[in-house]
């Protein structure tokens, strides 16, 4: 065990090991901090990594059983009125990747910047009724250099273009070239062209070459989903904890379920109580705490620590702790690019494996068209992205979709023709679309008052309200996404927009502000009510932006870390 003093076991006690808590681990621990990780889950490496696809998509082989450790969900029945259902009985997972580095071993690294007015949404486009629109306590200017230093230090892989919606850059391009294109990106390129759109290419936290202690992308295909066997893909593991570890002075403790933090009587935070491997129950005392378990759990685990100064829960003296959960609104949609429709150049070109499409749309990241009518400002709107890949090649998630047909069960040599019949004729390209879930009192964790987890805790309720804006905006964007794989040729062209949340990107239930009384957090990501815990996932954020969150959560970890050092 590493430590300071004699006093406390380290200087910083970090729970979770996920995109929120490991730069800031990575930047204590360079600085000359002891630091020490909990993490609830395993510490797998990259060998342990293979292209499984019953760990991926049949098995909870990154999550904890759901018997075990449930959440409750609350959805509103054909009534209206809220229903509580546990994830052990709905088969819902709202756990995203338990292991060191938490889920970010698991994304895809299509990574964005958030834009200039994600950080005033307020102020530019005004309040919407039933929403709890608010301005973000920092600038786009104040969180740009630690945008850029991740670049360098994750290892962002892209080229900087002329783009009508480009955000401010302190550098010129990225530290790392594209990685390979697929045929089809060029081909995107060309029917946005036509449409008069601008396909924007995509950044990705992948090493398009060796560099860093790290493998060069190898191009497998299976990324999404899956770990990364090369260590090419920026997750936090790879990307920070690794080279914390290097300093000597962090340590990361796998398999460590915190039950709660204990604070004194002057509302100070002194002890991570934790249930070991073998559940057996230890304790870690610091100077300072630092939460990132994600939102959903790190609401959880701040309201399940009371304390003398806080009868209803950690830093929630104001009951805003849960409040304004976020997720990422929008669909998805695809069409069939069919192979004999293509010619036999383009079919073969099409059929190539392992590179990436890279391309999106951000034109509509603010709507300003008089035919859009949704809430708020009147013609002006915000909007959201588009994102192209093609469908996963995972056959085994192809197989469990392919088994139903018109609600009834397809198996045997019916499920075989069908199977032939979508890897031979054609390829499917994919479109996912990203935009802001507004805050509303209606979307918040709490603690469930019956349901308990292995460890007798109470577990987190999650009521998913979403605002009807939301769907407006993504039928919009989804429209967009399905002129351009018209223009491509594509047959069967489809698309979703849902107000079910996906439990893969959350935010908000902690937000930082400058007034107590809205906020959890100060605009140091500092709890207003106990001067040594800090939350450092995407919890702090007050709105979403339009965007996937890592790269802001990145980010914002560095420069609260910053901050810490004084």
């Amino acid at each position: 065990m590493t430590a300071s003093n004699t006093d406390t076991d380290c200087d910083v006690c970090i729970i979770g090991s996920g995109a929120g808590g490991s730069p800031v681990a990575w930047r204590l621990a360079k600085a000359g901090q002891s630091v020490i990780v909990l993490e609830k889950g395993p510490w797998l490496e990259d060998q342990h990594f293979r292209k499984d696809e019953l760990a991926c998509c049949r098995r909870a082989v990154y999550t904890p059983e759901k018997r075990l450790e449930p959440h409750v969900v609350e959805d509103r029945d054909a009534d209206g009125a809220w229903v509580a259902k546990s994830t052990a009985e709905s088969g819902w997972d709202f756990w995203n990747g338990n292991l060191v580095g938490g889920s970010s071993n698991l994304m895809s690294g299509f990574f964005h910047r958030l834009k200039p007015v994600d950080f005033r949404q307020l102020e530019e486009l005004g309040p919407i009724a039933g929403a709890n629109r608010a301005n973000w306590p920092i600038g786009y200017a104040d969180l740009e250099p630690y945008y850029d230093q991740v670049e360098r230090l994750v290892g962002i892989s892209g080229a900087v273009t002329e783009h009508p919606n480009l955000e401010p850059r302190s550098s010129a391009d990225f530290p790392y070239p594209p990685t390979l294109e697929h045929p089809v990106s060029a081909w995107i390129d060309d029917a946005c062209e036509r449409l008069g759109y601008h396909a924007l290419r995509v950044p990705r936290a992948i090493l398009s070459r060796g560099a860093l202690g790290r493998r060069a992308c190898e191009y497998s295909g299976y990324c999404g989903s899956f770990g990364c066997s090369s260590g090419a893909k920026g997750g936090a593991r790879a990307a920070w904890l690794t080279p914390a570890l290097a300093t000597g002075r962090c340590d990361i403790r796998p398999r460590a379920q915190v039950l709660r933090l204990l604070s004194d009587a002057r509302g100070r935070v002194t002890t991570a109580e934790y249930a070991d491997a073998e559940g057996k129950v230890r304790q870690i005392t610091a100077k300072r705490f630092v939460v990132a378990c994600q939102a959903v759990e790190t609401s959880r685990l701040l309201l399940n620590s009371p304390g003398p100064k806080f009868p209803n829960g950690l830093a929630n003296n104001s009951g805003q702790v849960g409040r304004n959960l976020l997720f990422s609104a929008g669909g998805s949609g695809s069409g069939d690019l069919e192979y004999a429709a293509l010619g036999a150049e383009r079919a073969v070109a099409l059929k190539t494996m392992g590179p990436f499409v890279n391309r999106a749309l951000d034109d509509w990241y603010l709507i300003e068209d008089k035919g859009f009518a949704g809430a708020g400002n009147e013609h002006r709107y915000k909007g959201g992205i588009v994102e192209f890949l093609l469908a996963h090649p995972n056959p085994t998630g192809l197989a469990n979709r392919a088994k139903w047909r018109n609600g009834e069960l397809v198996w045997g040599l019916p499920l075989k023709r069908r199977l032939e019949q979508w890897f031979r004729t054609d390829r499917t390209l994919r479109f996912e679309v990203f935009c802001d879930w507004l805050p509303t009192d209606d979307c918040f964790v709490s603690l469930d008052p019956k349901v308990k987890d292995r460890w007798g805790q109470p577990v987190a309720r999650i009521r998913i309200g979403h605002h009807p804006h939301d769907l407006q905006v993504g039928r919009y964007l989804a429209d967009k996404a399905e002129r351009v794989l018209k223009e491509l040729g594509a047959a069967r062209v489809r698309s979703s927009i849902s107000g079910a949340p996906p439990p893969n990107l959350m935010a908000g239930g902690c937000r930082f502000g400058t007034d107590p009384k809205t906020s959890v957090l100060d605009a140091d990501c500092r709890a207003h009510e106990v001067e040594n815990l800090f939350v450092t996932d995407g919890s702090f954020m007050p709105t979403g932006g339009s965007v996937p969150y890592t790269w802001t959560i990145y980010a914002n970890a560095l420069r609260v870390a910053e901050g810490m050092l004084g």
